[in-house]
């Protein structure tokens, strides 16, 4: 616990970081409600849904996402951690994109790459006169995806914490004459070991709400997910009593796990720039970093290169002549503008709020509500917000646009808090003292001294807000209509209707918008804030 002699008296912040901890939660409770409401109304029909297949297949596709995606991220960490070679910040970044990738580009990207018209069939179909058939839809493709984009992010972030183990120990270790096995075990693993939990909790969240992979690569009611079911019954079959069911179920697994891995320390989004290295492997060792290495860029860059060399061909210019296509893009744009500074107000208000009070449990009363996203995915409250505005008789195309943007914001407030809580929280600690016999005001104290300090951090925020909307389909498909439509829906709607090089040239816009913001925004606001003071 913090020391409170060394903490401002910023009574101010606190009421603001409860009132926005209490806003949420109260949007959350209304949510429920409405769902619970639904679930107890007699006169509804009987669920049409296999609840308890539905959680199997979802359970075992997350597990197995979970430890797949952790195997292969610490192997890529490892292999990331010893290795120097030209282009490999490039390749850094790459992985640490995997984070804000959509994983409805990722998806089309594997059919694109080993799909029955993919890459790699026509190439075998050149070299053999024989298609390869390879089982993407499926449990295959679902775990195929799920591994690209969290195995990707669990590497970035455990290859932080390789770079961090202290010179003094590595010293030792070669002192002590180590083979790579021997120090992997003796001094890798200890540092590695304690951000596994921590990881594993939030890969299997994000596998168990998976919404697009699993739309796109289920193949079938066989495996097909809550959250495709929950979408499933609402839009296609309006059984609105089974999807209740299923949210119900799903709120409570998804609110076990966070309860189980609420003593884990929390994954950071932003990692910083990995180090040179001061102990290298030879031999064997570097010949499974190199290949590790290449299978890694391989498996991750080549569904994304499908996605550009596909997409930005002469048909991207047909697309791009379609009012459609501009009225889906500014629809993003302004959602994804809008939810990003949504996003970092309540980070900031939060994050300001647990930073000034030293009791834990009003600490943790005002984070919680922060993650609800994790407890109540966007597909649920979707639906959750669907029913209120359905009870209100309210036209749901009126509330769309509100409803997508405050989901949005909700689903980046997990990561966005994740990144400025601890900055803000070390500032306290370590000025607090400095600040308090200052006698610097609260805006003073933000201006002079938590903002230089945080604003690499809130790029990062802007970034992580920005793309996680650009990309999302979870809560638009409940309510996109031919008005209200942004670039995911609009490709899922190509998708649908066969058109196969509209979808490929939508794809490749979406990610280079992405990818531009992920890199550009971060230094965007770094350079307003070295030009302002």
């Amino acid at each position: 616990m913090t020391n409170p002699r060394i903490l401002p008296d910023r009574p101010l912040r606190t009421l603001s970081g409860a009132a926005v901890a209490l806003a949420i939660a109260a949007l959350v409770a209304m949510v429920l409600w409405a769902i619970f409401t639904t679930a107890s109304d007699s006169t509804a029909q009987p669920p049409r849904v296999d609840v308890w297949h539905l959680v199997a297949m979802t359970t075992i596709q997350a597990g197995l996402s979970t430890v797949l995606s952790l195997l292969v991220g610490v192997a890529l960490a490892w292999a990331l951690n010893r290795l120097r070679f030209p282009g490999r910040d490039l390749v850094v970044g790459l992985f640490a994109s995997a984070i804000v990738t959509p994983g409805l580009i990722v998806a089309f990207g594997l059919l694109a790459v080993w799909g029955r018209a993919g890459w790699i069939n026509q190439a075998a179909l050149a070299l053999t006169g024989h298609p390869l058939e390879i089982p993407l839809f499926g449990l295959g493709g679902i775990l195929a995806a799920h591994v690209i984009l969290d195995a990707s992010f669990a590497a970035r972030i455990l290859l932080a914490r390789l770079d961090a183990i202290p010179a003094a120990r590595l010293k030792t270790g070669q002192s002590l004459a180590l083979t790579a096995w021997q120090r992997f075990t003796v001094i890798d693993w200890p540092m590695l070991r304690g951000s596994l939990p921590g990881l594993a909790a939030i890969i299997f969240l994000l596998a168990f709400t998976s919404f697009p992979i699993v739309l796109l690569l289920g193949g079938g009611p066989a495996n097909q997910t809550m959250e495709v079911a929950i979408y499933s019954a609402v839009r296609l079959d309006f059984d609105l009593k089974g999807a209740v069911q299923l949210a119900l179920v799903q709120i409570a697994i998804c609110s076990a796990v966070i309860v189980a891995a609420a003593a884990f320390a929390p994954i950071s989004a932003a990692t910083g720039a990995s180090t040179e290295p001061r102990w290298r492997d030879r031999g064997p060792a570097r010949l499974l970093q190199r290949g590790v290495l290449v299978a890694s860029v391989l498996g991750f860059g080549l569904p994304l290169l499908a996605i550009l060399v596909n997409g930005l061909g002469p048909g991207v210019l047909d697309v791009m002549a379609r009012g459609s296509f501009w009225s889906a893009l500014g629809s993003s744009l302004l959602i994804g503008t809008g939810s990003a500074l949504l996003t970092l107000l309540l980070a900031l208000g939060i994050g300001l709020g647990r930073a000034a009070t030293p009791r834990p449990s009003l600490r943790t009363g005002i984070g919680a509500p922060a993650y609800a996203y994790l407890a109540v995915p966007a597909v649920v409250l979707s639906l959750g917000a669907f029913l209120l505005v359905r009870n209100a008789g309210l036209v749901p195309e009126t509330a769309a646009p509100a409803v997508v943007l405050c989901a949005n914001a909700l689903l980046s407030l997990p990561f966005a808090l994740a990144t400025l809580a601890p900055p803000l929280d070390a500032i306290v600690r370590q000025r607090g003292r400095l600040i308090r016999s200052l006698g610097l005001g609260g805006w003073q104290q933000f201006q002079a001294v938590e903002w230089p300090l945080i604003s690499r951090d809130v790029g990062v925020v802007l970034a992580l807000s920005f793309c996680f909307s650009l990309g999302d389909l979870g809560v638009i498909a409940l309510f996109g209509t031919q008005d209200f439509v942004t670039l995911p829906l609009l490709m899922y709607r190509a998708l649908g209707a066969y058109r196969t090089n509209d979808a490929a040239a939508i794809a490749a816009l979406m990610l280079v918008i992405t990818i531009a913001a992920f890199v550009l925004l971060p230094k965007l606001v770094g350079r307003l804030t070295d030009a302002a003071s």
